[in-house]
């Protein structure tokens, strides 16, 4: 088991950022559907906790072989996804991911979002914040991005929001930004094989915090299109994207399926052949 805290902050308040988040996830898994993976929404309804109260339960696919290093590629199905569980009780909110295919493999993260500049180090509870940890500041300005993903547009060292004038982020812009929030993140990557634990806990938080980086980069860049919404028009939004993307992702995996290996002997010698 390996655990991280991270700590991204936001030139946003955390009631803004609840709007922004919702909106960049939807519109994220639609441009990712775009390159015949992405992620399928399975379900998506109120849910009511007894603890934490009110919030929303969602259940994803998430498929992601072509992103895949091609030593883990050579051992996995062609069709390959991972199911993600989050139930949103925000300003908390707690994100499942597993794999059937690997029934040893997991990720559990917890969240929750203050209106500070990070500086917040016993947000977690006591049992949680005891155990042995790094804590990762992530910039969204100048951390270095996979180049894969860089966009011009997207690049806050450059970009200022036209609606709310904030921006351009300067070196050090943490500690004069107002407004600022930080999204506190517990990430425990759980790997249990021998001989591969290390190896995949390390990888798994190297794509953690990419995707981390780069969904809050996306939440900021795209403020001026979400800024004016209400959390009744985000859900629209969303719901409308989720079913552009369940369509474009559920037809690409039936593509895949009519073309796919019959067998297991067949799926790695199919494998084998193409690594």
């Amino acid at each position: 088991m390996l655990m991280k805290e991270y700590r991204i902050c936001m030139p946003l308040t955390v009631e803004e950022y609840r709007i922004g988040q919702l909106y960049m996830i939807s519109k994220h898994s639609h441009e990712q559907s775009d390159r015949g993976e992405g992620v399928e929404v399975v379900q998506n309804e109120p849910f009511e906790d007894p603890t934490h109260g009110q919030g929303q339960f969602t259940e994803k696919r998430v498929y992601l072989n072509s992103k895949l290093p091609s030593w883990a590629r050579a051992v996995v199905p062609k069709i390959f996804y991972v199911t993600e569980k989050a139930w949103n009780y925000y300003p908390y909110t707690i994100t499942e991911y597993t794999c059937s295919f690997l029934p040893k493999f997991s990720i559990h993260i917890e969240t929750k979002y203050e209106d500070n500049k990070g500086s917040n180090d016993n947000i977690f509870d006591t049992e949680l914040k005891d155990q042995e940890r790094e804590v990762c500041f992530v910039d969204i300005a100048y951390d270095e991005i996979p180049e894969r993903y860089y966009k011009d547009s997207e690049d806050l060292r450059y970009f200022k929001s036209e609606k709310t004038s904030r921006g351009v982020l300067q070196e050090g812009w943490r500690d004069t930004q107002e407004p600022i929030m930080c999204s506190y993140k517990l990430v425990t990557v759980k790997f249990e094989v021998w001989g591969l634990q290390t190896r995949v806990e390390q990888f798994v938080h190297k794509v953690v915090r990419d995707v981390l980086l780069l969904g809050h980069r996306q939440a900021f860049a795209w403020v001026d299109e979400w800024i004016d919404m209400t959390l009744d028009d985000v859900r629209d939004y969303e719901r409308q994207m989720h079913e552009k993307t369940n369509i474009k992702v559920c037809h690409e995996q039936q593509e895949h399926s009519a073309t796919k290996p019959s067998s297991l002997d067949d799926i790695e010698i199919h494998d084998r052949a193409s690594t």
